[in-house]
Protein backbone atom coordinates (compact mmCIF):
# COMPACT_ATOMS: atom_id res chain seq x y z
CA UNK A 1 0.00 0.00 0.00
CA UNK A 2 1.47 3.83 -1.36
CA UNK A 3 2.32 6.50 0.91
CA UNK A 4 -1.19 7.89 -0.17
CA UNK A 5 -3.21 5.01 0.72
CA UNK A 6 -1.99 5.08 3.85
CA UNK A 7 -2.80 8.14 4.79
CA UNK A 8 -6.37 8.21 2.92
CA UNK A 9 -7.31 4.90 5.08
CA UNK A 10 -7.64 6.97 8.23
CA UNK A 11 -10.40 9.02 6.42
CA UNK A 12 -13.75 6.79 6.75
CA UNK A 13 -16.47 7.18 4.40
CA UNK A 14 -20.19 6.44 4.96
CA UNK A 15 -22.07 5.15 2.09
CA UNK A 16 -26.29 5.67 2.18
CA UNK A 17 -27.25 3.90 -0.32
CA UNK A 18 -30.49 1.36 -0.86
CA UNK A 19 -29.27 -0.39 -4.25
CA UNK A 20 -26.84 -3.16 -3.31
CA UNK A 21 -24.80 -3.22 -6.77
CA UNK A 22 -24.41 0.48 -6.11
CA UNK A 23 -22.83 -0.24 -2.71
CA UNK A 24 -20.88 -2.82 -3.87
CA UNK A 25 -19.55 -0.62 -6.57
CA UNK A 26 -18.88 2.25 -4.53
CA UNK A 27 -17.56 0.11 -1.82
CA UNK A 28 -14.93 -1.59 -4.10
CA UNK A 29 -13.23 1.57 -5.83
CA UNK A 30 -13.52 3.58 -2.72
CA UNK A 31 -11.73 1.00 -0.67
CA UNK A 32 -9.38 0.61 -3.28
CA UNK A 33 -8.23 4.51 -2.92
CA UNK A 34 -7.58 3.50 0.76
CA UNK A 35 -10.99 4.30 2.47
CA UNK A 36 -12.49 2.66 5.12
CA UNK A 37 -16.65 2.34 3.99
CA UNK A 38 -19.39 1.45 5.65
CA UNK A 39 -22.64 1.02 4.31
CA UNK A 40 -26.84 1.97 5.35
CA UNK A 41 -29.53 1.40 3.22
CA UNK A 42 -32.03 3.59 4.65
CA UNK A 43 -32.04 7.00 6.19
CA UNK A 44 -33.03 6.52 9.44
CA UNK A 45 -30.56 3.81 10.05
CA UNK A 46 -27.94 6.09 8.78
CA UNK A 47 -28.81 8.98 11.08
CA UNK A 48 -28.75 6.61 14.02
CA UNK A 49 -25.03 5.46 13.13
CA UNK A 50 -23.51 8.50 12.65
CA UNK A 51 -24.93 10.09 15.68
CA UNK A 52 -21.92 6.84 17.41
CA UNK A 53 -19.73 7.16 14.58
CA UNK A 54 -19.04 10.30 12.71
CA UNK A 55 -17.83 10.25 8.76
CA UNK A 56 -15.19 12.01 7.18
CA UNK A 57 -17.98 12.35 4.39
CA UNK A 58 -21.04 11.02 3.52
CA UNK A 59 -22.21 9.83 0.09
CA UNK A 60 -25.68 10.06 0.45
CA UNK A 61 -28.36 8.90 -2.28
CA UNK A 62 -31.99 10.65 -2.34
CA UNK A 63 -34.60 7.74 -2.97
CA UNK A 64 -34.63 5.87 0.55
CA UNK A 65 -36.69 3.65 2.21
CA UNK A 66 -38.79 5.24 6.07
CA UNK A 67 -36.69 8.24 5.21
CA UNK A 68 -35.55 10.47 2.39
CA UNK A 69 -31.84 11.45 1.55
CA UNK A 70 -32.93 15.12 1.37
CA UNK A 71 -34.54 14.95 4.81
CA UNK A 72 -31.12 13.17 6.36
CA UNK A 73 -29.38 16.35 4.99
CA UNK A 74 -31.54 18.66 6.30
CA UNK A 75 -31.71 17.05 10.03
CA UNK A 76 -27.76 16.67 9.80
CA UNK A 77 -27.22 20.12 9.17
CA UNK A 78 -29.43 21.19 11.82
CA UNK A 79 -27.48 19.56 14.07
CA UNK A 80 -24.19 21.11 15.40
CA UNK A 81 -22.30 18.18 15.85
CA UNK A 82 -22.51 16.62 12.17
CA UNK A 83 -22.93 20.15 10.42
CA UNK A 84 -19.76 20.13 8.83
CA UNK A 85 -19.62 16.75 7.30
CA UNK A 86 -19.40 16.69 3.66
CA UNK A 87 -22.06 15.42 1.81
CA UNK A 88 -22.48 14.15 -1.71
CA UNK A 89 -25.50 13.31 -2.79
CA UNK A 90 -25.82 10.78 -5.19
CA UNK A 91 -29.59 10.75 -7.34
CA UNK A 92 -31.40 9.39 -10.42
CA UNK A 93 -33.02 12.96 -10.35
CA UNK A 94 -31.77 14.82 -12.89
CA UNK A 95 -33.68 18.01 -12.81
CA UNK A 96 -32.27 21.34 -11.90
CA UNK A 97 -34.90 21.81 -9.49
CA UNK A 98 -33.91 18.52 -7.31
CA UNK A 99 -30.41 19.59 -7.62
CA UNK A 100 -30.99 23.57 -6.59
CA UNK A 101 -33.01 21.62 -3.43
CA UNK A 102 -30.42 19.58 -2.05
CA UNK A 103 -27.68 22.27 -2.44
CA UNK A 104 -30.28 24.59 -0.44
CA UNK A 105 -30.44 22.17 2.16
CA UNK A 106 -26.13 22.01 2.62
CA UNK A 107 -24.98 19.06 0.08
CA UNK A 108 -21.65 20.13 -0.73
CA UNK A 109 -22.11 18.64 -4.12
CA UNK A 110 -24.76 16.55 -6.62
CA UNK A 111 -23.81 14.18 -8.75
CA UNK A 112 -26.57 11.97 -11.36
CA UNK A 113 -27.10 8.45 -11.79
CA UNK A 114 -25.40 6.96 -13.78
CA UNK A 115 -22.53 8.02 -12.71
CA UNK A 116 -19.01 7.82 -13.22
CA UNK A 117 -17.01 6.17 -10.52
CA UNK A 118 -13.72 7.79 -11.28
CA UNK A 119 -15.56 11.17 -11.29
CA UNK A 120 -16.97 10.37 -8.07
CA UNK A 121 -14.02 8.86 -6.41
CA UNK A 122 -12.18 12.11 -7.60
CA UNK A 123 -14.25 14.54 -6.33
CA UNK A 124 -14.34 12.19 -2.87
CA UNK A 125 -10.74 12.27 -3.17
CA UNK A 126 -10.83 16.47 -3.73
CA UNK A 127 -13.10 16.93 -0.89
CA UNK A 128 -11.42 15.35 1.41
CA UNK A 129 -8.12 16.72 1.16
CA UNK A 130 -9.94 20.47 1.27
CA UNK A 131 -10.89 18.92 4.87
CA UNK A 132 -7.42 18.41 5.63
CA UNK A 133 -6.36 21.71 4.82
CA UNK A 134 -8.99 23.11 6.80
CA UNK A 135 -7.87 20.83 9.81
CA UNK A 136 -3.57 22.20 9.75
CA UNK A 137 -3.00 24.45 11.80
CA UNK A 138 -3.47 28.22 10.35
CA UNK A 139 -0.24 30.40 9.83
CA UNK A 140 0.79 32.95 12.16
CA UNK A 141 -1.83 36.08 10.87
CA UNK A 142 -2.87 34.26 7.95
CA UNK A 143 -6.12 32.65 7.18
CA UNK A 144 -7.87 32.12 10.49
CA UNK A 145 -8.07 35.76 11.78
CA UNK A 146 -11.55 37.09 12.49
CA UNK A 147 -12.55 39.15 9.39
CA UNK A 148 -15.20 41.88 10.02
CA UNK A 149 -16.53 44.03 6.82
CA UNK A 150 -19.15 46.40 6.35
CA UNK A 151 -21.47 44.81 9.38
CA UNK A 152 -20.34 41.55 8.88
CA UNK A 153 -18.01 39.59 11.53
CA UNK A 154 -16.44 36.06 10.28
CA UNK A 155 -15.25 33.99 13.07
CA UNK A 156 -13.21 30.92 10.97
CA UNK A 157 -12.08 29.22 13.80
CA UNK A 158 -15.44 28.74 15.51
CA UNK A 159 -17.15 28.39 11.93
CA UNK A 160 -19.61 31.12 12.83
CA UNK A 161 -21.01 34.41 11.11
CA UNK A 162 -22.40 37.77 12.07
CA UNK A 163 -24.39 39.84 10.09
CA UNK A 164 -24.81 43.62 12.37
CA UNK A 165 -24.59 41.41 15.46
CA UNK A 166 -27.23 38.56 14.21
CA UNK A 167 -25.97 35.12 14.31
CA UNK A 168 -26.49 34.06 10.54
CA UNK A 169 -26.16 29.97 10.19
CA UNK A 170 -24.55 29.10 7.15
CA UNK A 171 -23.70 25.69 5.60
CA UNK A 172 -19.98 24.45 4.89
CA UNK A 173 -20.04 25.75 0.81
CA UNK A 174 -21.65 28.62 1.84
CA UNK A 175 -19.28 29.69 5.21
CA UNK A 176 -16.53 28.79 3.02
CA UNK A 177 -17.43 31.42 -0.50
CA UNK A 178 -17.86 34.19 2.01
CA UNK A 179 -15.26 33.84 3.66
CA UNK A 180 -12.92 33.76 0.27
CA UNK A 181 -14.79 36.31 -0.95
CA UNK A 182 -14.20 38.52 2.29
CA UNK A 183 -10.75 37.73 2.36
CA UNK A 184 -10.48 39.13 -0.58
CA UNK A 185 -12.55 41.88 -1.09
CA UNK A 186 -13.23 44.35 -3.74
CA UNK A 187 -11.05 42.00 -5.58
CA UNK A 188 -13.38 40.01 -8.92
CA UNK A 189 -13.41 36.11 -8.47
CA UNK A 190 -14.17 34.27 -11.45
CA UNK A 191 -16.57 31.11 -10.91
CA UNK A 192 -13.37 29.24 -11.73
CA UNK A 193 -11.25 30.55 -8.87
CA UNK A 194 -14.14 29.86 -6.61
CA UNK A 195 -14.68 26.61 -7.85
CA UNK A 196 -11.04 25.49 -7.72
CA UNK A 197 -10.43 26.94 -3.66
CA UNK A 198 -14.24 26.37 -2.43
CA UNK A 199 -14.73 22.68 -4.23
CA UNK A 200 -10.77 21.77 -5.33
CA UNK A 201 -11.89 19.85 -7.75
CA UNK A 202 -9.86 17.72 -9.93
CA UNK A 203 -12.41 17.40 -12.64
CA UNK A 204 -14.88 19.58 -14.62
CA UNK A 205 -17.44 21.20 -12.62
CA UNK A 206 -20.75 22.74 -13.71
CA UNK A 207 -19.90 27.03 -12.85
CA UNK A 208 -23.51 27.56 -12.05
CA UNK A 209 -23.01 25.86 -8.42
CA UNK A 210 -21.29 28.17 -8.03
CA UNK A 211 -24.72 30.50 -8.54
CA UNK A 212 -26.59 28.34 -6.84
CA UNK A 213 -24.79 28.52 -3.23
CA UNK A 214 -24.18 32.52 -3.62
CA UNK A 215 -28.10 33.06 -4.52
CA UNK A 216 -28.67 30.94 -1.13
CA UNK A 217 -25.79 32.84 0.60
CA UNK A 218 -27.32 36.11 -0.41
CA UNK A 219 -30.40 35.16 1.26
CA UNK A 220 -29.33 34.63 4.45
CA UNK A 221 -26.66 37.63 5.07
CA UNK A 222 -28.28 40.59 2.72
CA UNK A 223 -31.30 42.67 3.57
CA UNK A 224 -32.72 42.47 0.44
CA UNK A 225 -31.45 39.69 -2.02
CA UNK A 226 -32.49 40.57 -5.09
CA UNK A 227 -30.78 43.81 -4.35
CA UNK A 228 -27.54 42.94 -2.72
CA UNK A 229 -25.04 45.37 -0.83
CA UNK A 230 -22.24 42.83 -0.16
CA UNK A 231 -21.88 40.53 -2.77
CA UNK A 232 -21.53 42.00 -6.18
CA UNK A 233 -22.42 39.76 -9.09
CA UNK A 234 -19.67 40.81 -12.08
CA UNK A 235 -21.52 39.82 -15.22
CA UNK A 236 -19.71 37.13 -17.14
CA UNK A 237 -16.76 36.84 -14.38
CA UNK A 238 -17.86 35.62 -11.05
CA UNK A 239 -18.16 37.54 -7.95
CA UNK A 240 -17.24 40.03 -5.78
CA UNK A 241 -17.68 41.54 -2.00
CA UNK A 242 -18.00 44.93 -2.00
CA UNK A 243 -15.40 47.19 0.13
CA UNK A 244 -17.98 49.69 2.35
CA UNK A 245 -16.84 53.01 0.95
CA UNK A 246 -18.62 54.75 3.47
CA UNK A 247 -16.33 53.33 6.22
CA UNK A 248 -13.53 55.29 4.81
CA UNK A 249 -15.86 58.77 4.68
CA UNK A 250 -16.29 58.12 7.92
CA UNK A 251 -12.83 58.30 8.79
CA UNK A 252 -12.00 61.04 6.58
CA UNK A 253 -14.57 63.24 8.65
CA UNK A 254 -13.80 61.75 11.55
CA UNK A 255 -9.83 61.83 11.69
CA UNK A 256 -8.86 64.91 9.36
CA UNK A 257 -10.77 67.08 11.50
CA UNK A 258 -9.07 65.90 14.95
CA UNK A 259 -5.81 66.38 13.58
CA UNK A 260 -6.77 70.03 12.46
CA UNK A 261 -8.01 70.62 15.82
CA UNK A 262 -4.90 69.18 17.55
CA UNK A 263 -2.45 71.17 15.25
CA UNK A 264 -4.46 74.07 15.83
CA UNK A 265 -4.06 73.31 20.17
CA UNK A 266 -0.44 72.78 18.99
CA UNK A 267 -0.01 76.05 17.61
CA UNK A 268 -1.59 78.15 20.08
CA UNK A 269 0.49 76.64 22.75
CA UNK A 270 3.62 77.92 21.23
CA UNK A 271 2.09 81.42 20.60
CA UNK A 272 0.98 82.02 24.05
CA UNK A 273 4.50 80.56 24.82
CA UNK A 274 7.16 82.83 23.05
CA UNK A 275 4.39 85.41 21.75
CA UNK A 276 5.74 88.89 23.35
CA UNK A 277 3.11 91.65 23.70
CA UNK A 278 4.66 94.61 22.11
CA UNK A 279 4.31 96.97 25.17
CA UNK A 280 6.76 94.99 26.84
CA UNK A 281 9.22 95.70 24.38
CA UNK A 282 9.68 99.67 24.76
CA UNK A 283 8.17 100.39 21.77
Amino acid sequence: MDAKQEKSKQRYILVVEDEEDIVKLLSFHLEKEGYRVESRGNGREALELIQDKLPDLIVLDIMLPEMDGLEVCRRLRGNQKTASIPILILSARNEEFDKVLGLELGADDYMVKPFSVRELVARVRAMLRRLEQQGQPARENEAEEVLTLSGITLYPEQHRVTVNDEAKTLTHKEFLLLHLLMANAGKVLTREILLDKVWNYEVEVDTRTVDVHIRYLRQKIEPDPANPIYIETVRGVGYKFKVDRGTYHLSTFLVVPLLNLLSYLSISILVDKWYVPLSTCGG
